[in-house]
């Protein structure tokens, strides 16, 4: 289905997803789009809902099973009002995921069980909302992939990451709040600015009536920005994602600093679940 504007598409009850998860994805640039929409089919979203510019195009096979809508992604606050737009539009209780294009989420065990089997896991042990961790992808030559981007050859961070307390407003830390930080924006955080350089999102999480996304990628409901409930490790998931390597690249006020973003703890990226575990990128929890 395609729409014209988001009004459009929230004013079509018939077209709102009634049941099962909903993936939203932002398409910033026509890079790795329909791998990005593909990706998310895949690993199981019910629906998949695109917003883009006009002028892209899409795949036949997407064109026929995305919910595609017509959106300025340039604009400020682009990503909170696409967000919150399907957050108002969908049934209460409905599992959301959120994403650019040219990020990929990955969870733990994604080979073999589905996306879907993860939520339902993860609404057992009474969560509304799991923490992923944003990893960067950069090609490992950016002579022969100007933007950055290569998925044959991508890779990561083997190391340098970490997290620091998150305030309050009261300035002592919040309950199982945390900011993580690594990846490109850590180590070329001179051209990222300070309110962007966290790595964490709550990309999945459950709606219900007032919930919003916030521009630093947590919510007004305090509870949805935790790593964990209080009893034990919940699950984490990874969203590997090139975004942070293209704008590093194409940004005239970077481009010419940066050679290659390989370094001495770079790997090949091995689109695998397994890899992420080990490097201790996202948490299995209590799910086996």
């Amino acid at each position: 289905m395609h729409f014209d504007s988001l009004n459009s598409f929230i004013n079509d009850h018939v077209a709102i997803p009634k049941k099962g998860s909903v993936a939203v994805v932002l398409a910033e640039d026509d890079v790795e789009v329909d791998t990005t929409l593909r990706h998310h089919q895949q690993a199981g979203f019910t629906h998949v809902i695109a917003f883009m510019p006009s002028r892209f195009e899409l795949a036949r096979d997407l064109a026929e099973t995305v919910i595609r809508i017509d959106f300025d992604t340039s604009k400020s606050g682009a990503l909170q009002t696409a967000v919150n737009g399907v957050i108002g539009a969908v049934p209460p209780g409905t599992w959301m995921y959120y994403c650019y294009n040219a990020e990929f989420l990955f969870h733990p065990f994604c080979e073999t069980r589905s996306v879907g089997e993860m939520l339902a896991f993860h609404t057992e042990e009474r969560r509304n909302a799991m923490l992923t961790y944003v990893v960067d992808l950069y090609a490992d030559d950016l002579w022969d992939c100007p933007n950055a981007v290569s998925l044959d050859r991508a890779h990561l961070d083997r190391s340098g990451y970490y997290a620091l307390a998150r305030s309050g407003e009261d300035g002592h830390p919040k309950e199982r709040q945390l900011n993580f930080y690594g990846g490109l924006r850590w180590r070329f955080e001179e051209h990222v600015p300070e309110a962007r350089r966290k790595i964490d999102r709550i990309s999945l999480f459950k709606t219900k009536p007032g919930l919003e996304l916030r521009d630093d990628h947590t919510f007004n409901d305090q509870e949805y920005n935790t790593y964990a409930c209080q009893w034990h490790h919940n699950l984490t998931s990874a969203i590997c994602s090139f975004r942070t390597a293209k704008a590093l690249k194409l940004n005239p006020g970077s481009t010419y600093d940066i050679d290659t973003f390989k370094w001495h703890n770079s790997a090949p990226f091995e689109w695998h679940s397994r890899q992420l575990l080990d490097l201790g990128l996202m948490e299995p929890g209590q799910w086996f």
